[in-house]
Formats: structure tokens, C-alpha cells, sequence
């Protein structure tokens, strides 16, 4: 089974989700994807029953990591579910002891992989960066406008860093202001004009829009 084919099980039946505008993530329902991968006729009993092995077998406490949420049951009504972003439900889809589950653990240990010959070589992120723009039907010139507005991003906020300015919150501010004085929209507004939610902005930026990012950047630096 395909990784592709994995992901049309989860088209086919019906997974609840929960986008967080906040956090800008989606959340899923941990018992409809149980039910998906393992065919279980009693999913909740099988996420039940799978807590505890889970916190015998590695010490982990998987409620900790999750939350809770109220989505639409079957019945109609807003029950508390228990939910994951997707971080979690990597891990949560780790200890599913199912063949359809096995693609995702392939591509996990792929992915892991590829991030630690990355480490060794950074060049090999570049590459596999170009890659993934190709097979999204990015042109050449395209491409290159992305790298050099990347290069010229990580320009800045090393200069942010140096200059004591911290990852995260202060670091999204400060770009939703230069985001906002040269486009009129903020980060957010654009990404809804767009229709994006948790991909990256810039991956879907026109040449013009990738050019004046860049620009703005430059000029802030």
C-alpha cells in the first residue's frame, strides 16, 4: 500500500477535523482515524485500550500531548472528542500496529532520514527544496526568485536575532508589519485571498509578490 493510497482511505471515510485559526493548524479526530487505519468496530475501546499499552510499554502518557475538542457526532450533537494536530497523530499513528497504517510509519522514517543527511550536508535541503517546487510545476525563474527571497529572509532575521529580537511571537509580528506596508493586507488576509491555510505563504506567491517581498525585507535589514 502507497502512501497515496492511505491518504484516499482517509478521503473515503469520514475524518473529523477542527482548523484553529489561532494557531493556524488542523486538528483531527484521533477515534475516526483509529477507525480508518484499523477497521475496529469499537474505535473508542481501541484508543482506550491503546493509552495504556502505550504508557506500559514507553512510559508515554498520550492524553498529555492531546486535547480535547467538541465536533458534530453521529447523533448530531457537539460531543468532547479527543483530538491531535498533526505532530501528534504522527506519533499517535506510530504505535498502530496495522498494515494500513505501516505507509505513514515508512514515510516517517523516510522523512527522519532525509532531515539528518540534511544535518550532515545542508546543500541536500536545497536540493530537495528545488525538487518539491519542481514537481509542484514551479518554472526555473520562479524557483530562483524563491531562493534569493529566502536567502535575503534568513539575512534578516539572523540580523533580528543579533539584535535580540526572539523566535516566534516577535518574529511573526515584525513580519506581518513589513508583510502589511508594502501589500496592504496582512499575513493572515493574504493567505485567505489566497486560499491557504497551514502552507506556506511564499510557496504560493507570484514572481512580482516573491520580488517585493524580498525588496521590503532588503530595505528593513
Amino acid at each position: 500500500m502507497t502512501m497515496e493510497t492511505s491518504i484516499k482511505l482517509f478521503e473515503e471515510k469520514q475524518v473529523r477535523t477542527h482548523w484553529d485559526e489561532k494557531e493556524q493548524q488542523w486538528y483531527f479526530s484521533i477515534i475516526d482515524v483509529i477507525e480508518v487505519l484499523t477497521n475496529s468496530s469499537n474505535p473508542r475501546d481501541y484508543w482506550f485500550k491503546m493509552k495504556l499499552r502505550v504508557k506500559t510499554e514507553d512510559g508515554l502518557e498520550l492524553s498529555t500531548i492531546c486535547r480535547q475538542l467538541k465536533l458534530k457526532a453521529t447523533d448530531g450533537k457537539m460531543r468532547l472528542t479527543d483530538v491531535a494536530d498533526t505532530k501528534t497523530l504522527l506519533r499517535i499513528i506510530q504505535s498502530i500496529p496495522s498494515p494500513q497504517a505501516e505507509p505513514f510509519k515508512q514515510w516517517l522514517a523516510k522523512v527522519g532520514y532525509e532531515r539528518m543527511q540534511e544535518i550532515a550536508d545542508p546543500s541536500q535541503s536545497i536540493d530537495r527544496a528545488r525538487e518539491n517546487w519542481q514537481k509542484l510545476g514551479r518554472s526555473e525563474k520562479w524557483i530562483q526568485q524563491r531562493m534569493t527571497g529566502q536567502e535575503t529572509r534568513n539575512k534578516l532575521t539572523d540580523y533580528w536575532q543579533e539584535s535580540g529580537v526572539e523566535k516566534g511571537d516577535e518574529f511573526a509580528l515584525l513580519t506581518n508589519i513589513i508583510h502589511q506596508e508594502w501589500t496592504g493586507l496582512t499575513v493572515k488576509k493574504h493567505k485567505e485571498i489566497k486560499g491557504l491555510k497551514s502552507q506556506n505563504l511564499r510557496d504560493h506567491m507570484s514572481e512580482a509578490e516573491l520580488i517585493f517581498t524580498a525588496l521590503a525585507e532588503l530595505s528593513t535589514r
